[in-house]
């Protein structure tokens, strides 16, 4: 009976053992590779061992063969697709990767510009709100300097205006109104009576009176007195008024009218707009020291008139921190211009309630003083 395994010494091939094979499967398969009516029909369960034995091994192997060629090829075909999609996905992932780095970068840059401008804005802010500080400390101290000098105004407006007004003065405030009885001796003076002082309306120097307001001859000019009354109906700061015209061409002009020019003009300016501030200068000598009046302050040029004298005052022009040393003649003409305005101003604010002819002469007083001063005559400082 035959084995299925052909010996070696037959000069044929060995046969694979590590694959079986069913006789079944190869039979089917030998009766299809031959050839229709090549081969005559074999009785179901005849076989020639000798003859078909070695054809049937070879044909089993070039089969296994093939089999193992096309798994081989489907398998690499299968690793191929499984290759291109894992190279697929690992491409979107790094483009996902890339698209996200770049995001991230992004972000990182604008976190940095972020960051950069806050605090380029923190400082910007506190820069600002130490230069606000700054200068509301400073328009603080200006304003209570300010509040200070216009309270003391008011109150010299109200003694001036209430208690000492042309038509009923204050003798108390005014020691020289008072009578003869009461103001007692005066330097320099002699009591007597004399009768030439009832003929003499005016100063007597040789009879030793001196004249009081009160007994002053005066008469109101009817020009003078329509001009202001004109201008008292509509008080305005319009030069071009006849009033305002003839008080700045008469008085205001020659009084601020200094050898310097342009420090004038300057000067004129500021007393108009109220921007002008007058500043005693400190003493270097201890308060406790008593010195003569010429070594008191400081001895510098007046700025105003350019002669060498004994300047005891500065003036500041506006919110300017240069400052100017003035003498007391340029002072006094300098006060006798900002005392007329100062009254103007009250006049226009209608913080004078008075009427019209009162009025008139507290102005004419003040036109006055600024004759006097323009003159040279200034109050003596102690």
């Amino acid at each position: 009976m035959w084995s299925g395994q052909p010996h070696p010494d037959e000069g044929h091939p060995p046969p694979l053992e590590a694959v079986p094979v069913s006789w079944k499967s190869v039979g089917s398969c030998r009766s299809l590779r031959e050839p229709p009516g090549g081969l005559a029909e074999t009785p179901a369960g005849e076989e020639a061992p000798g003859q078909e034995g070695p054809a049937a091994a070879q044909l089993d192997v070039s089969r296994l063969r093939s089999s193992s060629m096309e798994i081989r090829e489907k398998g690499s075909e299968f690793l191929k697709e499984e290759l291109h999609k894992a190279q697929k996905e690992l491409k979107l992932k790094d483009e996902e990767c890339e698209r996200l780095s770049k995001v991230r970068e992004q972000l990182e840059q604008e976190l940095e510009e972020l960051t950069a401008s806050l605090f380029e804005e923190a400082h910007k802010m506190v820069r600002e709100a130490n230069m606000k500080q700054a200068a509301s400390e400073k328009q603080l101290k200006e304003a209570r300097g300010k509040i200070d000098m216009l309270q003391a105004e008011v109150t010299a407006l109200k003694t001036l205006v209430i208690t000492s007004t042309p038509a009923s003065p204050n003798r108390e405030l005014h020691p020289q109104l008072l009578s003869p009885t009461k103001a007692g001796p005066r330097k320099g003076h002699l009591r007597h009576k004399s009768t030439s002082s009832t003929l003499c309306p005016a100063v007597c120097p040789a009879a030793g009176h001196i004249l009081t307001p009160d007994k002053e001859g005066k008469e109101v000019d009817t020009t003078l007195f329509a001009e202001f009354q004109a201008w008292r109906e509509s008080p305005t700061w319009d030069k071009n008024s006849p009033f305002l015209e003839r008080v700045y061409r008469e008085d205001v002009g020659p009084c601020l009218d200094f050898t310097m020019q342009e420090l004038s003009a300057l000067v004129r300016a500021a007393v108009e707009d109220n921007t002008l501030t007058i500043e005693p200068v400190a003493s270097q000598t201890p308060p406790t020291v008593k010195v003569a009046a010429v070594e008191y302050g400081s001895t510098n040029t007046c700025a105003l008139s350019g002669l060498a004298r004994v300047c005891r005052h500065r003036i500041r022009l506006g919110d300017s921190e240069s400052h100017y040393y003035i003498s007391p003649s340029s002072r006094a003409r300098i006060t006798a211009v900002c005392n007329f305005f100062t009254y103007i101003r009250y006049i226009q604010q209608g913080l004078v309630r008075q009427d019209a002819e009162p009025m008139f002469w507290e102005i004419t007083r003040l036109r006055k003083e600024m004759s006097l001063a323009k003159l040279g005559f200034f109050p003596q400082e102690t």
